[in-house]
């Protein structure tokens, strides 16, 4: 009966455990990464000019050293990785701020996910934009 007893704590303790909230140690790391990601993605209008044009920049002139004319298209790589890795760090804070169970991540499963998702809001923008339902400023014009 003893055995009982203790197996039944045993299975108690390991049940509550498994329903208890996050701490607040990942509440904080997951607001730190939402706060991170909402700076670089693209739902903030003004992060551009503090935040991902100088990454791009960066980024462009790291693959610049190796050839010149890599810069710009680095730089556009750089500018929409940043935005991605953005939206990524979004959604992976929400989940630890959010998620009452620590359920077992799946890495591969959350970033092939959030690349999808991403790559979807791209190409809705870009569909905006082409049936020109919203503006986009013409930086490459003559004129």
């Amino acid at each position: 009966m003893i055995n009982i007893e203790k197996v039944g704590d045993e299975q108690f303790s390991q049940a509550s455990a498994e329903h208890l909230p996050k701490t607040l140690l990942q509440k904080l790391r997951g607001g730190f990464l939402f706060i991170i990601g909402y700076l670089l993605s693209p739902f903030s209008w003004w992060n551009d000019l503090i935040f991902n044009l100088p990454i791009a920049y960066f980024f462009g002139y790291i693959c610049s050293l190796f050839s010149p004319k890599l810069f710009m298209p680095c730089a556009i790589i750089g500018y929409w990785l940043s935005n991605i890795i953005g939206i990524l760090l979004m959604q992976v804070g929400v989940k630890d701020v959010l998620q009452k169970q620590s359920k077992e991540r799946n890495l591969r499963k959350e970033l092939f996910t959030g690349l999808i998702s991403s790559t979807l809001y791209t190409f809705v923008i870009l569909v905006l934009i082409h049936f020109k339902i919203i503006e986009a400023p013409n930086l490459f014009s003559g004129s």
